[in-house]
């Protein structure tokens, strides 16, 4: 039973990673394209500026999410908050 719930969270932090990945991807190729059109089209006004700023706030908040929660609670704190909560709620 143990080995399948974490082989069921390695499957879902995968799944988070290449979600992150993919859309940093996406971001890349998508505001190298712009910018050459906006370069192309024209030069003298940049307003490609506008669409990586505001994607890249999004990408932001998508990195956050992957990566921070393992950085300040740990990978088992998802875990160790559940058992915690099952015991309190069985004293009550």
């Amino acid at each position: 039973m143990e080995q399948n719930a974490k082989f069921e969270r390695a499957k879902k932090r995968a799944e988070e990673l290449k979600g992150f990945y993919s859309h940093l991807f996406a971001y890349v190729l998508v505001n190298a394209f712009l910018f050459i059109i906006n370069h192309l089209t024209s030069p003298g006004h940049y307003w490609f500026w506008w669409p990586l700023f505001g994607w890249g706030i999004g990408l932001a908040i998508h990195a956050a999410t992957t990566f921070l929660p393992f950085m300040f609670w740990g990978d088992d704190w998802e875990q160790r908050k559940i058992k915690e909560l099952m015991d309190k709620d069985r004293g009550e």
